[in-house]
């Protein structure tokens, strides 16, 4: 299979390169502007492409409240590009999105088929790439997922052990971390089998709140940090954030994640080989 990696440079898109090895090839932010149809739709005729991931993104969620017309640019349009693009040589295109499209009023795991009801303008954005993706390419798979955290880019791991303590980190908050070691091993599951098209769920097993998830990241990376719950009033942000958004399938065939917490565990021995 000859792959396609848009948004190669960033954290999900490096992992997929790495696990994709010599098959796949990457294009970065500098080298594609996934915004500007017409070099999406030249750097397809040129690679051929067999399957394209699609990992260009606009994540600054906070960033995306003062600036909602770039963030669906990039999120919306450019995934629309990239999609259209594929299509024409006929790929099969892996769209990743986010639990942001939900309003996070749910107090069970939300599935495929629950409705959409983003609360920020990043989930309307990323919204807008899912119709995009959908109208410009019958053959895709648009993947849900939460909560990312890997070695080559911001996250909420890396913050934590930068800081000592004692900290107050939010508890009201419940999700799935998702590791992009492992997430990126199910993308390109995804795309090489082509066994599922439409929208799935794809994100770390079990559920936490980011108080829990702290408290997991000091006990195994052994610091001794002090850390308390808080409520989402004690700590404001731009963007709402989901109260709840688990994400499960009703897919029998979709990619099943290890838990978060063995994401956490293979993230800290990645970090530290890197470093």
């Amino acid at each position: 299979m000859r792959l396609l990696v848009t948004g190669a440079g960033g954290m999900l898109g490096h992992d997929v390169m790495s696990a994709a090895g010599d098959e796949a090839v990457g294009l970065t932010r500098a080298d594609l502007d996934v915004t500007d149809a017409a070099a999406v739709e030249r750097a397809m005729l040129e690679i051929r492409p067999d399957a394209v991931i699609n990992c260009a993104a606009y994540t600054d969620v906070d960033g995306a409240e003062s600036d909602e017309a770039t963030a669906t640019l990039i999120n919306g349009d450019g995934a629309g590009n990239v999609a259209t693009a594929a299509a024409g040589v006929g790929a099969f295109v892996v769209q990743p999105s986010t639990d942001y499209v939900f309003d996070g009023e749910k107090r069970e795991p939300y599935l495929e088929t629950d409705a959409t009801g983003p609360r920020t303008a990043y989930g309307r954005s990323k919204l807008a790439g899912e119709w995009t993706v959908a109208e410009g390419n019958p053959r895709h798979a648009i993947v849900r997922t939460a909560w990312l955290f890997g070695v080559h880019g911001k996250n909420f791991v890396d913050t934590m052990l930068k800081l000592d303590g004692p900290l107050k980190v939010v508890d009201d908050q419940i999700g799935c971390p998702t590791y992009t070691g492992h997430l990126a091993e199910a993308l390109l599951d995804l795309a090489e089998s082509r066994r599922h098209t439409g929208i799935v769920h794809v994100a770390g097993g079990g559920e936490c709140s980011w108080y829990e998830f702290a408290s997991e990241i000091f006990r195994q990376a052994e610091r001794d940090v002090e850390v308390a719950p808080c409520t989402t009033e004690e700590y404001p942000r731009p963007a709402p954030r989901p109260r709840y958004s688990v994400l499960r399938t009703i897919h029998p065939e979709a990619p099943r994640l290890p838990d978060w917490r063995e994401g956490l565990e293979a993230y800290l021995t990645e970090r530290a080989v890197a470093r």
